[in-house]
């Protein structure tokens, strides 16, 4: 399909209870990183299915579990934990980033939510002693967040895609976003990304996460993205040129 006729894409998001202030996401994107990580997350804070975003006139894909479907797209939380956890499967593509973004992004204010932190990998050639997370984030979040944190900045580059249109809604309002970005591998889903993921998260949000069952949590999980890793590198062969940030 052509760009231009390409329609602008359709996003609802259905919310079952109140979220969190804090929303922390995870998007299907090359090494499966951030969303290995957000998984990880709502299933060791013992969050549950709270709602879930539709999106038309995009690729479609519904997951399931033993003969259960489920939305691609979904929102879990608890009233014993300050966090909603955004957990994304279906692949958004560069040219309907915006219209998905801009549905999050009213939400989230509509909603009350005051910040927004992405978990992401970046396929960038890297050396073992870039193995470790990086930030980017609009000045709120790193006043708030960042201040007396170990984690460094990541160096002079761009984001695209969703990434980009959440950081730069947060520049222009008071919504504070932040992207927690690793170099990631080809395999999906590396573990020991999202793992760094997590640990960065710890350090920045304050959560307490047991990072000890990841290996094994990933393990249980690899076919399954693995699968979803392969449609995703069969749709971005077609939709997108490789993700564009630069250490």
């Amino acid at each position: 399909m052509n760009r231009d006729q390409r329609t602008r894409p359709t996003v609802e998001i259905t919310h079952e209870t109140d979220p969190a202030g804090h929303l922390v996401a995870g998007f299907s994107t090359f090494g499966l990183a951030g969303l290995t990580a957000v998984d990880y997350l709502r299933t060791e804070l013992g969050l549950t299915e709270a709602g879930y975003i539709t999106v038309d006139d995009l690729p479609a894909i519904t997951p399931f579990e033993n003969g259960t479907p489920r939305h691609h797209t979904r929102l879990y939380d608890s009233p014993d934990r300050d966090v909603t956890v955004l957990l994304n499967e279906l692949f958004v593509p560069p040219w309907a980033a915006e219209a998905f973004s801009a549905a999050v992004l009213a939400w989230a204010d509509a909603n009350a939510v005051e910040e927004i932190t992405i978990l992401s990998g970046v396929p960038v050639p890297h050396g073992p002693d870039d193995h470790r997370a990086f930030y980017v984030a609009t000045e709120d979040y790193q006043a708030e967040r960042l201040q007396g944190s170990d984690l460094p900045a990541m160096g002079a580059g761009y984001l695209d895609g969703v990434n980009a249109s959440l950081v730069g809604q947060g520049m222009d309002t008071d919504l504070r976003v932040g992207v927690i970005v690793t170099p990631v591998h080809q395999q999906a889903p590396d573990v020991q990304a999202a793992l760094r993921l997590v640990e960065a998260l710890e350090d920045v949000v304050g959560l307490a996460v047991d990072t000890e069952k990841l290996a094994a949590f990933a393990a249980d999980v690899e076919r399954y993205y693995a699968e979803l890793a392969q449609r995703f590198e069969q749709v971005a062969e077609d939709e997108q040129s490789p993700d564009r940030m630069f250490m």
